[in-house]
């Protein structure tokens, strides 16, 4: 059976998305503010986003906003201490600092024009800002309304274990999903953030509940087990 977008949107009808459990997006509904999703997003990287969470909020108690201006005045040791729940918190801090610091340098602390940019132009320039990776640029770029489809570790494992992809090759699974998906952010946006709360939840690293998973009937990584 090949997996349609019918059939996707059928397997995650019951997949329920709780913003404050996607961090850049909850960041995003509540500020809409470029800055801020991408210093959260710092924040997620390698951790969940319960403590990415903790630590973004730790962090505006410090400095009230989270802009550019008031991270650059409390330094680093001050901002290490306030994302201490996220991990790593001296790494993360050293990249936040530096991301504020380019950004006041470069752009004057003001990061809204990216999103009148088209998304080639976009994704270049959110790639030069320290600490942004391709990952982090799409996580943006979708909640900016651009048609991308970022990639995260879940969304990898689904995607093998259903046999859309051989590789673990960003832009293939990229390329997979949105060449299934109706071209649309919107869609793309709803069905990345279910992915993930489905590879948290059915389809985790270990122990995958596989008997109640929507995708049964065109997993590979099912058809495998049960030789």
């Amino acid at each position: 059976m090949q997996l349609t977008e019918d059939f996707v949107l059928k397997a995650l009808a019951n997949v329920k998305i709780e913003p404050r459990n996607f961090a850049a997006l909850y960041v995003f509904r509540n500020s809409n503010d470029i800055f801020k999703a991408l210093v959260m997003t710092i924040l997620t990287q390698n951790t969940n986003d319960r403590n990415a969470l903790r630590a973004y909020e730790n962090l505006i108690k410090v400095v009230g906003d989270v802009t550019p201006e008031k991270i650059v005045s409390i330094g680093e040791d001050a901002l290490a201490n306030a994302i201490k729940p996220a991990g790593m918190h001296r790494v993360r801090a050293r990249k936040i600092l530096e991301l504020s610091k380019v950004t006041l340098e470069r752009y004057r602390g003001d990061l809204t024009w990216v999103k009148d940019l088209p998304i080639d132009e976009a994704r270049r320039a959110l790639l030069e800002l320290p600490g942004v990776g391709e990952k982090t640029a799409d996580v943006i770029l979708v909640n900016l309304g651009k048609p991308t489809f970022p990639v995260d570790t879940h969304i990898t494992r689904i995607s093998i274990r259903l046999g859309i992809v051989r590789s673990r090759n960003y832009h293939e699974i990229q390329r997979a999903w949105m060449s299934i998906l109706t071209p649309d952010p919107s869609r793309y946006l709803e069905i990345h953030l279910k992915l993930i709360q489905f590879g948290r939840d059915i389809c985790m690293a270990r122990n995958p509940r596989c008997n109640i998973c929507g995708f049964k009937d065109v997993c590979e990584f099912k058809k495998l087990t049960e030789r």
